[in-house]
């Protein structure tokens, strides 16, 4: 299939952002890929957000627009999704921008390697973004190789479950849609979809420029307040979604990770005075106690995890005691010494 013949579908959500869609609208438009079509999904917004889709709509035929009542990203995407005439899907939050040659590349890693979906690298921007350090390496990756990357969240690849930052063939996602109703809902989508690759590629290139700290923004709103009800029993899921696939392996491996966010979580609620929060997850793992002493001893697991899960489990004030004084001292001592 020779590139220029095959047409990609970005869908752009859109909710309450008049001041950062012309930005990311800008970086759009610009792509040095056509044909391309742009279909931006007005989310119910009920600020100048709708009035800037049509008129974007009105001066560029590449461009489509959904008005739709508020229904969350998910609904959002599943709306964009109806409509997609392309032969590659993308997504992009409409706070966000994009490179230029972002899907330039990406379809074109996609198209020399024969892989069904291409991940690229992303670059934090604003208040309190980290730093990115790309290599501009390109990697060939199989469905189990990406799998393990995408459930250890190996800080050295991207592969995580936000799918801004990739490039789907249609024909791997055609009858999967995101869970509506609930927030976190790139978990499970991007679980199915990598099961269903048999090959992905990996730039480690940043071409997506990802906001932080903005109050709305879909990634960043209500993320505390809902983990109980949207991200924690996603994890959950992909662990049981993996078994049922018959990838027992990278089930248990997905089950360690689970257990290993819960106690990173509990550290959180903690630090925010979400007693209740902080109490439910420590009776959740108490209830998954048995099945927690049989993943730990896989030969995966390592003897420091094995040991915080232990003392979490047992006395979970001495160990939130115990996380504080090497927050507050061993971390700096060591950093002073390197």
């Amino acid at each position: 299939m020779k590139q220029k013949s095959v047409r990609i579908s970005v869908i752009v959500t859109a909710y309450n952002i008049e001041n950062y869609l012309p930005g990311c609208m800008e970086s759009l438009l610009a792509q040095t890929y056509s044909p391309m079509e742009i279909i931006l999904v007005d989310d119910g917004s009920d600020d100048g957000t709708p009035g800037l889709c049509d008129r974007y709509a009105r001066e560029n035929d590449q461009v489509q627009v959904i008005h739709k009542e508020n229904g969350g990203p998910s609904a959002a995407r599943n709306a964009g999704l109806a409509v997609a005439k392309g032969d590659y899907i993308g997504y992009v939050d409409g706070d966000d921008r994009i490179e230029a040659d972002m899907y330039e590349n990406m379809l074109g890693a996609c198209l020399r390697t024969g892989a069904q979906i291409a991940i690229c690298a992303y670059r934090e921007v604003g208040e309190g973004a980290q730093e990115c350090h790309p290599t501009g390496r390109i990697l060939e990756l199989t469905r189990e190789q990406t799998l393990e990357l995408y459930i250890s969240g190996d800080p050295q690849y991207h592969i995580y479950h936000s799918v801004w930052s990739k490039l789907f063939e249609r024909k791997v996602i055609e009858d999967i849609r995101f869970p509506e109703g609930r927030k976190s809902e790139d978990i499970m989508y991007t679980t199915w979809a990598l099961t269903r690759a048999s090959k992905c590629v990996f730039l480690d290139t940043p071409y997506y420029r990802y906001t932080v700290d903005r109050s709305g923004s879909i990634m960043n709103s209500q993320v505390h307040e809902r983990r109980f009800q949207d991200e924690i029993p996603f994890w959950k899921e992909q662990a049981d979604y993996l078994k049922k696939m018959g990838l027992q392996e990278l089930s248990e491996k997905s089950a360690y990770q689970f257990y290993r966010k819960m106690l990173f979580y509990y550290i959180d609620f903690k630090d925010r005075g979400m007693k209740d929060s902080a109490k439910e997850l420590m009776d959740f793992l108490r209830k998954e106690k048995q099945e927690i002493k049989r993943i730990y001893q896989k030969e995966f697991t390592s003897s420091g995890d094995k040991v915080r899960m232990k003392l979490a489990l047992c006395m979970p004030g001495v160990y939130y005691r115990i996380v504080k004084i090497y927050d507050r001292f061993i971390i700096p001592l060591r950093q002073r010494h390197c």
